[in-house]
């Protein structure tokens, strides 16, 4: 039976992915005649959804290409209705906040780099099926080497997985530095940047990190409730109880990510297909015990056990209490 519900769901999905295909496909030549007209070449469509709303459908995705001035590049892009203006765009609030950490990293001399670096925002009109509509696009360099999920898809000694461990650390260390919570901490919204020579560990090679998809992220000044804003398996217990966003809340996510780092597989997990995700999300995240590592990582089990801790006042304060215990191993 929950092979059928398993192939069901797969079927559905695949079926809606097709739906969506069908009704975007106009938008696609007037978005690549619109990025071409901004010198882009090499136009390649990665990913598209949509949303909708009582006034409008808006379509958000991915596309890769090249440009004579920035190289490789990745877009992400917002095509909505006449009625929409920039400020309405998504992107540009992660705009706003690319800006603002390049802007903290040059006034504190911070060597480390927190996000990709801004290249492009451009904010226009695009004809498609005889309407006006609103198209943002927002550029960064595309990083071949893909993020740390795809890394760990690999061959990975537990001594690069610790340094891993430790720099995404000091990553999220540095952006709450910069007064931003991320709100969507995981493997995959953290790409590989470059690889480095680690000296000290016998000429090891490690990937240098850039955190991404800063969608969700709050300023701390601003941190309002969004309910079960995120993605579901690495969401901290008070989120599912419709508290706002707090350092303990992204350090909640770095915890569930240790764990799948050391381990392959997340810690929580419900069945496919189910008919209420959420609730059963929120059940395993506020009721299931915290998760025992194997014997092989069990120095890490403290770690696990604070930032994994169902109640706040019991989880790390910040991100730099985390680095300390983990600087410890």
């Amino acid at each position: 039976m929950k092979n059928s519900a398993s192939n069901s769901s797969i079927t559905q999905a695949s079926s809606a992915q097709q739906v969506l295909k069908e009704q975007s496909a106009p938008l696609l030549p007037a978005l690549t005649a619109a990025l071409v007209a901004l010198d882009y070449t090499e136009v390649c469509h990665q990913r598209i959804s949509q949303q909708r709303s009582t006034k409008t459908t808006v379509y958000q995705g991915l596309t890769r290409t090249q440009h004579p001035k920035f190289g490789s590049v990745i877009i992400k892009w917002e095509l909505s209705g006449s009625g929409g203006t920039e400020n309405f765009s998504g992107l540009n609030h992660e705009k706003n906040i690319l800006t603002d950490l390049e802007k903290s990293q040059k006034t504190n001399n911070n060597p480390m780099t927190i996000a990709p670096p801004l290249l492009a925002y451009e904010t226009l009109r695009v004809s498609v099926l005889n309407l006006n509509q609103h198209l943002t696009i927002l550029g960064m360099p595309y990083y071949s080497q893909g993020s740390v999920a795809h890394y760990l898809q690999q061959p990975v000694t537990d001594k690069q997985k610790y340094q891993l461990i430790v720099q995404a650390a000091d990553l999220i260390a540095n952006l709450h530095h910069s007064g931003w919570l991320h709100n969507d901490i995981k493997p995959s919204n953290i790409l590989l940047d470059s690889f480095l020579s680690n000296n000290a560990d016998n000429g090891i090679t490690m990937p240098k990190l850039l955190l991404t998809d800063f969608a969700l992220a709050q300023h701390f000044d601003n941190a309002v409730v969004i309910n079960a804003a995120g993605t579901p398996a690495y969401l901290a217990p008070e989120r599912w109880q419709g508290q706002g966003a707090t350092q303990q809340s992204d350090i909640y996510a770095f915890g569930i990510m240790i764990y799948e780092m050391l381990t392959g597989k997340r810690p929580f997990k419900i069945a496919a297909g189910s008919s209420d995700s959420l609730r059963e999300w929120a059940i395993e995240h506020c009721q299931k015990p915290i998760p025992k590592l194997p014997i092989e990582y069990q120095h890490y089990q403290a770690t696990i056990d604070k930032t994994l801790a169902k109640r706040v006042e019991k989880r790390y304060k910040s991100m730099e209490e985390v680095l300390m215990d983990l600087e410890r191993l």
